[in-house]
């Protein structure tokens, strides 16, 4: 018999859920089901004029170019550097502290094998993006998640992870603006993270791809609070709507950024110079990132009022693309997510379970939780609501929730997977403001106790 095509490491990763709910989406298209994807946060809106137009340019500019320089044109690290100063008021060397990478997720992936051994721990956030843990794996490494909860503002458990976890542990992730839950956390929260890691000897690697996307006031940097042992990670995917190009960077502690560098340099051939050369146009212009998050703002209320008309238990974001559903008890998000995909309501959203992995203690953050990207136009995001508002959703005391309805009727859903330790306490809306007709009291500030999402 043949042996198995693929490593064993390969074998034994579960699908990657974006493909799975891509794979979905497609088959609904073929049947000409009028599909409303909130599956993946990949913005459906074009990228700046000026931004094309540079690349355009940019394309012709760079005609006899070879390879890309593995760290990025000096150019654009002048750019980078520029723009982490007029944001967070932070000097960064751009020669030794700042370097190109081709958008978040590689840089995210590889920066595992540039600072572990085997055997040693990445701490990582559950809810989060996968390619946190994933990362560590390749590397041979071991993650351990800490989970992402309401009770706490969506902050750091930190205090829940075992001494003989933190005694092998070299690194810690967070993502804020977090993926998916939408919390921001403020200088104060991340003053303490950033003192956590220097108290056990971590390297902090802060996620903020959604730096850029915030709603009440703008979210801070962890480079504002630590520099030494610090990588942050920028992407120019969700603040500029340039997914497809590919281009982001990293800043931070020059061993680290020159750390990954290294590594780099083993693995890819840098990013082209014509989608840095758009890159330094889209840093120099924030008046498309305030229209962007206008947008955002509008679908947010859009969809979360229509969760609310229902009365579903939803938190308005602070930040990010996503909306963090919490379900009814009982509901099962795998099986809610599978009745949204039915073709009277032909809704793509992420079952919270599949991007969230187990604790120590067997729960998953992510259960009971539904995320909705708000990518699609706002006419599509109303169009949305109008379905799923038809359909409605109750939860009748002493069962499982139920949708009105669906195809034959109510359609009982099952009560798998029990959210578990998801109830938040009473007026504990700190970082997630009401929209209008909402509470917008924020709670007093907390210490972390203690998570890409999935960004790019």
């Amino acid at each position: 018999m043949a042996r198995p095509v693929g490593s064993r490491r390969l074998r034994g990763l579960p699908t990657y859920a974006f493909a799975e709910i891509e794979s979905r989406a497609a088959a609904l298209r073929e049947r000409g089901v009028d599909v409303i994807d909130f599956g993946v946060g990949d913005p459906t809106a074009p990228t700046p004029e000026r931004v094309r137009e540079a690349a355009r340019a940019a394309v012709d500019r760079h005609a006899e170019a070879g390879y890309p320089v593995y760290a990025g044109s000096i150019a654009f690290r002048r750019a980078a550097a520029d723009w982490i100063r007029r944001r967070f008021g932070v000097d960064v060397d751009p020669e030794r502290e700042v370097s190109a990478t081709i958008g978040s997720k590689e840089a995210i992936f590889h920066l595992a094998k540039a600072l572990l051994d085997p055997g040693d721990v990445a701490i990582v956030p559950s809810p989060g993006y996968p390619p946190y843990a994933r990362g560590a794996e390749f590397a041979e490494a071991v993650p351990h998640a800490y989970g992402v909860f309401a009770e706490n503002d969506f902050l750091p458990d930190l205090d829940s992870i075992p001494a003989d976890v933190l005694s092998r542990a070299r690194l810690l992730w967070v993502n804020y603006p977090n993926s998916p839950t939408g919390a921001c956390a403020t200088a104060d929260d991340l003053r303490r993270m950033a003192g956590f890691a220097r108290q056990h000897d971590l390297i902090v690697a802060s996620d903020e791809a959604y730096v850029d996307i915030w709603f009440d006031r703008p979210a801070p940097s962890m480079l504002e609070v630590a520099r030494e042992r610090t990588i942050s990670f920028f992407s120019l995917s969700k603040r500029s709507n340039m997914t497809g190009y590919r281009v982001g960077f990293v800043a931070g502690d020059a061993d680290v950024v020159g750390a990954l560098r290294r590594m780099k340099t083993n693995i890819d051939s840098g990013t082209p110079n014509f989608v840095q050369d758009a890159a330094i146009e889209a840093l120099s212009d924030e008046s498309h990132v305030a229209e962007m998050r206008d947008s955002y703002r509008r679908k947010r209320d859009v969809l979360c009022g229509a969760f609310e008309s229902l009365g579903l238990q939803v938190r308005r974001p602070a930040g990010t693309v996503f909306v963090w559903l919490r379900l009814p008890e009982g509901a099962g998000d795998v099986e809610v997510a599978r009745r949204l995909l039915e073709p009277d309501v032909a809704c793509v959203a992420t079952p919270g379970s599949l991007i969230a992995q187990p604790l120590a203690d067997g729960r998953n953050p992510g259960a009971g939780h539904l995320r909705f990207a708000l990518v699609p136009p706002e006419e599509r995001v109303r169009e949305a609501a109008a379905r799923i508002a038809r359909i409605g959703m109750k939860a009748p005391s002493g069962s499982a929730a139920r949708f009105r309805g669906g195809p034959g009727g109510g359609e009982a859903l099952g009560a798998e997977q029990p959210p578990g330790k998801m109830k938040a306490p009473s007026g504990s809306a700190a970082r997630f403001r009401g929209g209008p007709g909402g509470g917008e009291a924020l709670g007093a500030e907390q210490p972390p106790g203690k998570t890409k999402g999935w960004t790019s």
